[in-house]
């Protein structure tokens, strides 16, 4: 009689839970970026959501909770309920740079998120100003090691992408560019257009509208693959073998969210994006898109960035704060 009730007690939790997963969803499903409102990633997200609400005939919506590098909005999402209402719209910094840059996280990458579904991936430009004498990373680093330290080069500051990319480009190369930090890339932009520093690396859609009007010289893409529509734009890894960084986005959801949400929020995330229409508009935000992926794909591709950060960020000799 013992085993019985307790079966029976099982089979009802099961088919509760069948029930709920089955019925998914029955409210709105909650989107956090966390990245302020009109930043891509919030633009991007929105542009999913709105897609997937109305194959999914319930609301999806993007709530924004930015701060602390990311920790804010990633660390609401790791201690949210695990019922396939809320997920993360991860950038890079919030499950694969930063265990490497923070001492300690309120959040464990690796253990509180599932993977749910990759989105983009957007590789960054290498950029100079117009009077700089070089048209090849190669000849800017000659240029560099005919006169170290002359020439400068704008980033957000050592921790941020930009930072550690100009950090790796260094070590690698034994250049000596200046790295001038600044509060925002526009200011860096800026001052990289007026000449005050001379070398910059900056998201393709930033760079863009600077390359087309000739302020700002393209030298080398940081991907192993030149991006679509800029194939005449050669990798770095061309001239610095492995240099391969890119911002990228996934969408992850608390560790625990029953796996037929997570496989059916990966069906129809790969719906949208593999739609032409979405891989053009993504491509003009300086991104590009396989698809989804799968689930294990995701998982697996995100362990390997986050291995790849790891690798960087020591050989650049950067503590964590």
């Amino acid at each position: 009689m013992r085993f019985y009730h307790v079966f029976l007690a099982c089979f009802m939790v099961a088919t509760g839970a069948q029930a709920q997963t089955s019925n998914w969803p029955d409210k709105p499903v909650r989107i956090v970026v966390s990245q302020p409102a009109g930043a891509a990633p919030d633009v991007i997200a929105r542009m999913i959501a709105d897609s997937v609400s109305a194959s999914l005939k319930q609301q999806v919506y993007v709530e924004n909770r930015p701060g602390a590098a990311n920790i804010v909005g990633s660390q609401a999402v790791a201690r949210a309920t695990p019922d396939g209402y809320t997920f993360l719209f991860a950038t890079t910094a919030a499950i694969a740079s930063n265990p490497f840059t923070f001492a300690s996280l309120p959040y464990d990458p690796e253990k509180d998120f599932t993977p749910v579904a990759m989105i983009a991936r957007g590789p960054f430009f290498l950029l100079v100003h117009p009077s700089v004498k070089a048209n090849s990373l190669s000849e800017l680093i000659a240029l560099d090691k005919a006169d170290p330290g002359k020439l400068s080069i704008a980033t957000e500051g050592p921790r941020n992408f930009t930072g550690i990319l100009a950090a790796w480009i260094n070590r690698l190369a034994g250049t000596h560019m200046v790295e001038v930090p600044y509060q925002t890339i526009t200011q860096g932009i800026q001052d990289a257009i007026s000449g005050r520093v001379q070398v910059i690396n900056i998201p393709i859609v930033n760079a863009v509208p600077f390359i087309q009007s000739k302020e700002l010289k393209p030298l080398a893409v940081s991907s192993l693959q030149p991006m679509p529509k800029f194939e005449d734009i050669p990798p770095i890894a061309g001239t610095l073998a492995g240099v391969d960084m890119i911002g990228w986005f996934a969408l992850v959801a608390p560790s625990g969210t029953p796996d037929a949400i997570v496989q059916r929020m990966n069906r129809e995330v790969d719906r949208v994006l593999t739609t032409p229409a979405m891989k053009e508009r993504l491509l003009g935000f300086g991104f590009f898109t396989e698809g989804a992926e799968t689930t294990k794909a995701t998982g697996d591709y995100i362990r390997s960035q986050r291995e790849t950060w790891g690798k960087v960020i020591k050989t650049i000799g950067l503590e964590p704060l």
